[in-house]
């Protein structure tokens, strides 16, 4: 009860103290708030591209390949040699109809296609979203959901038919409000039907991985527009594992069609790229060690900063009130009361300033959202920044706290400022 009476009555003298002088209170809340604000918006971003990515990579799987022309990584660990890669040919509709046929241990595959364009509708004209050109599987191996309307048929990608699926943000652009679906859009001189729209997936920090932007087509349908095996087209094979087959055992599969298919000699390396969605998460999690790490550096000399704010307003605040102290040991104030007394001015105020540094971001948070950005700070990240500012107070105010209980009451009676 004693404890509880002094902790009480030292927080009290604390919180006047941080009321009575607002100039000096300001000043201290600047630097944590900064100091908080810099660390824990650093490590928001980061947490929200990590998720990003990761999300991105959910939306395949991780029993994916995708057989492409160059590799996502150096294929044999040291170099990137693009010299090579650049005189490899790129993936055929051909192989991919191979190759389907020709192994049990592929469960589904699609052939994609991939280019920028612009897209019109009446007078309106949206630039720069991505047409996709796919085979039939393309649902089985990327998920998504649809909000409008509804998938293409097998018949419809199989025949080319000019049918197209479009993404929130193309729909929000083109018709503002009115329902795409039965509408005319022209692409490259083309007409196509809108018989769907994606739902909203939002953008993503990292860039590309949402189909917000996309427009959907048959592949054989986008091969009346564009050339297949042109590198432009940037074509792929995407691959999803049968059950009870591993990712090793389809990639060797897929290696000796692909090697077949090309009358590769058996001393020639491959002239192709197999790409595993399941190393993109292990990269991820080595990427962000080692940015969570700098992030972690940068913030901690934002953080010190505010730290010897604190510091030097404590000795200030101290200074200011050597009478004060004097009287309250005369009377009979023991050295741990005025400890409390100076370390709880400065954990409230650390504690004030790491809340608005929070609410900084947050706000910030809540701009992103507003321009469909995935930026959210968690409650992780509160709880490290409230920690973080208490830590602080506690250390930024102890030499002060420590100064002001050593004063020598007829000293700091008689003293001026």
């Amino acid at each position: 009860m004693r404890w509880y009476y002094i902790m009480h009555e030292s927080f009290q003298s604390a919180y006047r103290t941080v009321i009575l002088n607002k100039l000096r209170t300001l000043l201290s809340l600047l630097g944590v708030t900064i100091g908080i604000f810099s660390i824990i918006s650093v490590f928001t971003v980061f947490d929200s591209m990590e998720a990003n990515m990761r999300k991105s990579v959910e939306s395949f799987g991780n029993d994916i390949v995708v057989i492409d022309k160059y590799p996502w990584a150096p294929e044999d660990g040291t170099e990137y040699a693009w010299w090579e890669y650049m005189n490899r040919p790129v993936p055929a509709l051909k192989e991919y109809e191979s190759l389907k046929s020709r192994t049990d241990d592929i469960k589904a595959a699609c052939f994609i296609s991939i280019i920028q364009t612009d897209v019109e509708y009446l007078d309106n004209k949206a630039e720069g979203f991505q047409l996709w050109g796919t085979s039939s599987e393309f649902e089985e191996i990327r998920s998504f959901d649809i909000a409008q309307g509804r998938f293409l048929s097998t018949l419809e990608i199989n025949s080319g038919k000019n049918n197209c699926i479009i993404g929130y943000t193309l729909a929000d652009e083109l018709f503002q409000g009115q329902s795409p679906l039965g509408k005319r859009i022209r692409i490259k001189g083309k007409s196509i039907t809108v018989v769907g729209v994606f739902a909203k997936e939002g953008k993503s920090l990292i860039g590309g991985g949402s189909v917000d932007q996309v427009i959907l087509i048959p592949v054989q349908f986008m091969a009346s527009m564009i050339d297949l095996k042109s590198e432009s087209s940037n074509p792929q094979i995407w691959a999803k594992t049968a059950e009870g087959v591993s990712v090793d055992e389809m990639k060797q599969s897929i290696r000796l069609i692909m090697r077949s298919l090309r009358r590769l000699n058996p001393r020639v390396k491959d002239n192709f790229a197999l790409n595993e969605t399941s190393l993109m998460s292990a990269g991820i999690d080595q990427i962000f060690k080692v940015v969570n790490v700098a992030g972690g550096f940068i913030g901690i000399f934002a953080v010190l900063v505010g730290a010897f704010g604190i510091a030097n307003i404590m000795f200030v605040s101290v200074k200011e009130r050597t009478n004060i102290i004097g009287i309250q040991k005369a009377l009979g104030a023991k050295s741990y009361y005025i400890i409390l007394e100076v370390l709880n001015e400065s954990v409230l105020l650390s504690l004030i300033g790491g809340i608005l540094g929070l609410l900084l971001i947050y706000i910030g948070t809540l701009i992103a959202k507003a321009q469909d950005f995935n930026l959210f700070l968690s409650t992780g990240n509160i709880i490290v920044g409230l920690i973080i500012s208490s830590t602080v107070g506690l250390i930024a105010g102890l030499l002060p706290a420590l100064s002001a209980a050593r004063l020598d009451p007829v000293k700091a009676i008689n003293s001026t400022f």
